[in-house]
């Protein structure tokens, strides 16, 4: 893909705008979003070519306002990325370790280094965002005040990093899925993922005659999770991820059992697989 424009949500520097410089390289041309939203709308107006957006993360989980908004809009997944979250704590330049007595972040972000803070005796203060806490002390340094945020917002805003990769659990990791308004034709011998979306009418059975369109023709699932229908109580949808492209003969005739036994389906796109993803479910 020739000059992409890639939306993300929070401040520069945020762990999002890193995942982009990851998949599309360090010189990557990125757009800063206040919201999930408004990423989409930035792909749909013409401002972006693509957005990255975190799907779930190994700790806190799945973030499911992306997952509502991809049924939302009729955008493509074109690809993932597996990004190791290390938080660091930064300082403006002059600060000693001694001297703090407070950190900011987001609340997710502090969270992940609650002990680390509590054995150094510092008190917590969230913030709307890691970018932004870290843009928001170097604009305005606060005595005694320090920041947990990305190497890459250290370096755009000039703090000093005293100590790194400070979160509590090293295995870490945000998953973020790439959008585009296009399906990517895969590249022979790389493997694939497709991720989809289904639902189903609510009788015995209905979910394992779903699930076995797949076994029967021996692909791997490596996640499913079910999600509230909105305005509809008690009805889920189904969010499914598999290894495969959709146009594979398997993973075809799969999908067209699935079709036989669901109300609704509606693949979300075929990608690339990260090297590095969550276990086989």
């Amino acid at each position: 893909m020739s000059n992409p424009i890639v939306a993300f949500q929070g401040e520069p520097g945020a762990y999002s705008q890193e995942a982009a410089q990851t998949h599309f390289g360090s010189q990557v041309q990125t757009l800063a979003c206040e919201s999930f939203q408004a990423i989409f709308e930035a792909i749909r107006s013409g401002q972006a070519t693509n957005g990255i957006l975190p799907v779930e993360n190994a700790l806190a989980g799945t973030v499911a306002q992306t997952y509502e908004l991809l049924m939302e809009y009729d955008f493509r997944v074109q690809g993932e990325v597996i990004l190791p979250i290390h938080h660091n704590l930064m300082v403006p330049p002059g600060t000693a370790l001694e001297d703090i007595q407070r950190v900011r972040s987001h609340p997710q972000a502090l969270a992940q280094c609650a002990h680390y803070l509590r054995r150094r005796g510092w008190q917590p203060v969230a913030s709307y965002d890691t970018a932004g806490a870290a843009q928001e002390l170097a604009a305005n340094p606060v005595l005694h005040t320090a920041v947990l945020a990305s190497r890459l917002a250290a370096e755009l805003y000039q703090l000093t990093i005293l100590e790194s990769s400070v979160e509590d659990e090293p295995h870490n990791s945000t998953r973020f899925f790439v959008l585009g308004t296009e399906d990517i034709a895969p590249t022979p011998g790389e493997p694939t993922k497709t991720s989809l979306v289904f639902t189903f009418r609510d009788r015995a059975g209905a979910l394992f005659g779903c699930l076995s369109a797949f076994a029967q023709h021996n692909i791997n699932l490596t996640k499913i999770e079910s999600r509230p229908v909105r305005g509809r109580a008690w009805q889920y949808w189904f969010f499914l991820d598999f290894e495969g492209y959709w146009s594979e003969p398997a993973v075809e005739a799969a999908l067209v059992e699935l079709l036989r036994q669901a109300t609704f389906v509606k693949i979300l796109g075929s990608y690339p697989a990260s090297n590095e993803g969550p276990k086989p479910a």
